[in-house]
């Protein structure tokens, strides 16, 4: 075969290839820009902290009494918490065991449809409930992280907002809130874009590989048009009437999107297919328990915290949650109650904590003993990998980078002794091969308001032409007769 017959060949393969997967992949890559959009202003339903600590009622310290041993135990890789729940204060063990009724080191009992509706109410202010069933996991459970309160109370209230709460039998606590708002935008948001219809979703293998091959066909289609794309078109010895493409109609609404959207579409579908991690290319190993354990100080002495003192302590009341921390070798009990009211106090002497900053940075130095700080900065401002999009994270932070192999680096709040973010060759990476090219989630860029807003919706009013446009040609290739 000749040179030129060869090439011939290779390029219809090409228009081919494109045609066909286009057919298929274009309807997709429309569903996957509009349902982005949606996505960057109504996430998926989730119950945040600052919900958590409006809706949980403030701790009675009366009636807290001493703290049992298992929740001392459980420091420092797992930190409890302790809340009330129908009046009484329970110790929330996040997994590390049983929740535990505060003093009498009880086992919380399984909650019954009329106590979670109950709870709900209470935690929703709310005066009525209606509807409650009990589920194993529904469209708005079905991620893997709910498995460890399953089965779960669906308590619906009657209110304007259409409020939804779900409520773990084991434990007695809400583990998620939901709005008919939310619900309603999700279905043309979140679960179109992810896939994540729950029949599928809770299969997370065959979910995961439906992922990696849906997208990694609709790579394929998009680099193979952005090639013909640039073969097609003229800059200097342009088409009749000075055109740059040879095509009409939704033809060449393809084309010239497809030449200033291309990359965009190509990064988007490369980063997505990435999200999954194929090959597991992002698995990082990250810092061993014992590594937490040397930083904290070892575990924690089994001591008693007689927290019923801290109803005389001003600073306590109003509090909602109460965590047990280990830093610098004590014990630390840190007070969070609503509207990021927060309180730190040493739990022997219930008196405010400071940690001194040279004496954190050299119990870090422990967490990899055979390793070495290369660097120690003290930043008042965010970085590359510390960062929000409201600037609500705590400023200054320690930043200490260790010279071991996965090239670690460490931030601590010197205010709480937190160990605020750890991250990795490999998760910085993911960082910029996901966060930023998926979601645009570059510094600075996603505080910056409507900048980042214009930059979303050009991009992706781009990649909607570029795929109705190719969901009209694939149609009309189909039914041309």
């Amino acid at each position: 075969m000749s040179a030129s017959k060869a090439a011939h060949t290779a390029r219809r393969w090409l228009y081919l290839v494109h045609r066909w997967i286009g057919i298929i992949t274009c309807l997709l890559f429309a569903m996957w820009f509009a349902s982005g959009l949606v996505m960057a202003y109504v996430p998926f339903p989730d119950l945040t902290e600052t919900e958590r600590l409006v809706g949980q009622e403030p701790i009675d310290w009366a009636r807290v009494g001493v703290v049992p041993a298992g929740t001392v135990d459980a420091l420092p890789l797992t930190i409890p918490r302790l809340t009330m729940m129908a009046g009484r204060p329970v110790w929330r063990m996040g997994g590390h065991g049983p929740d535990l009724c505060a003093g009498t080191a009880k086992t919380v009992a399984p909650v019954s449809g009329d106590e979670a509706a109950s709870l709900a109410k209470r935690f929703a202010r709310s005066t009525a409930a209606g509807q409650w069933r009990q589920i194993e996991r529904d469209q708005w459970t079905v991620a893997g992280r709910y498995d460890q309160y399953r089965p779960l109370w669906q308590v619906d209230l009657d209110d304007a907002d259409g409020t939804r709460l779900y409520v773990a039998t084991a434990t007695g606590e809400v583990v998620l809130d939901t709005t008919r708002r939310e619900r309603g935008w999700n279905w043309v948001g979140a679960i179109p874009h992810w896939l994540y219809l729950t029949i599928l979703r809770k299969d997370r293998p065959l979910w995961r590989q439906v992922i990696l091959w849906t997208s990694g066909i609709a790579i394929v289609g998009a680099v193979t048009g952005m090639w013909i794309g640039i073969l097609r078109v003229r800059l200097l010895r342009r088409y009749a009437r000075g055109r740059l493409t040879p095509y009409c109609g939704w033809a060449k609404w393809h084309h010239l999107a497809g030449l200033l959207g291309g990359i965009t579409l190509i990064t988007w579908i490369v980063s997505g297919w990435l999200s999954v991690d194929p090959n597991r290319w992002f698995a990082s190993p990250g810092l061993p328990d014992a590594a937490y354990s040397a930083f904290a100080g070892g575990v924690a002495p089994r001591r008693a915290f007689d927290l019923a003192r801290l109803a005389e302590v001003p600073s306590a009341r109003g509090i909602t949650e109460l965590r047990l921390r280990r830093a610098d070798g004590r014990t630390i009990l840190d007070l969070r109650g609503p509207h990021g009211r927060r309180v730190l106090l040493d739990a022997a002497q219930l008196a405010p904590v400071h940690l001194d900053e040279s004496r954190l940075i050299r119990a870090a130095g422990r967490m990899l003993p055979a390793y070495s700080i290369v660097g120690a900065d003290r930043i008042s401002a965010e970085d590359e990998y510390y960062y929000s999009h409201d600037n609500s994270l705590r400023l200054p932070v320690l930043r200490l980078a260790f010279d071991d192999p996965s090239r670690t680096q460490v931030y601590i709040d010197p205010a709480t002794g937190e160990i605020a973010l750890e991250t990795d060759r490999i998760r910085r990476a993911y960082r910029w091969w996901f966060d930023a090219l998926h979601c645009l989630d570059f510094k600075g860029l996603g505080s910056v308001r409507p900048a980042w807003d214009i930059v979303l919706w050009l991009l992706a009013g781009l990649g909607l032409i570029l795929s109705a446009s190719g969901v009209m040609i694939g149609w009309r290739r189909l039914f041309r007769n």
